[in-house]
């Protein structure tokens, strides 16, 4: 396998078969990037497409100090980023039906139970990451794309705000917000892991 030093020399001297390369290195993670963003497997696709033309556009720009990986991931978000943003918006369900409701005195009014096995354990488990990914999916999208960027991506509360072109509380908020939400959606599932 070419070394990602060797990979960008070749890039940067415009060898096709390097591109190819590229593609063929690269290509299932950036897809599983953009799956996490995009709902359709289309969408994901053009935009992994979109993010393969911008790498190939601007690899003559490529700082050598950086990875190559980490730098095709923050392209393929953007791109991804982008692509939600052409889309035409059906309204957005408020988050507020999917938060927990709490009493006058602070207290829940169905009170969150101790899941019965630490979060790690339990997304070990097929059936449960599909379950977390469908319970991000219902999160409202201004609420679910700063909960992936900032859990799922590890971006910074600051990275995460320049991206979506908001201001860090703003970020603050919608991702405490959608880990609440996130954490009722889940919680009536958890009860009863063992």
């Amino acid at each position: 396998m070419t070394s990602d030093a060797a990979l960008i020399t070749s890039l940067q001297a415009g060898d096709a078969d390097a591109f190819e390369t590229l593609v063929r290195k690269y290509m299932p993670a950036l897809l599983r990037v953009a799956r996490r963003f995009l709902r359709s497997e289309d969408d994901a696709r053009d935009a992994v497409q979109d993010a393969f033309i911008s790498a190939f556009k601007s690899i003559r720009n490529f700082a050598s100090n950086s990875q190559l990986g980490t730098w095709l991931h923050r392209i393929v978000v953007n791109s991804s980023l982008m692509k939600l943003r052409s889309q035409k918006r059906r309204p957005e369900e408020d988050i507020e039906s999917l938060l927990p409701k709490f009493l006058e005195d602070g207290h829940q009014v169905i009170p969150s139970n101790p899941w019965n096995e630490n979060a790690e354990a339990m997304l070990q488990r097929k059936e449960l990451r599909e379950l977390v990914r469908e319970s991000i999916d219902k999160l409202p999208e201004t609420y679910r794309t700063v909960l992936l960027l900032r859990d799922i991506e590890e971006l910074s509360t600051e990275e995460t705000a320049r991206l979506l072109d908001i201001n860090t509380n703003t970020v603050k908020v919608r991702l405490h917000r959608a880990r609440q939400a996130l954490r009722a959606i889940l919680d009536p599932h958890m009860r009863g892991v063992a």
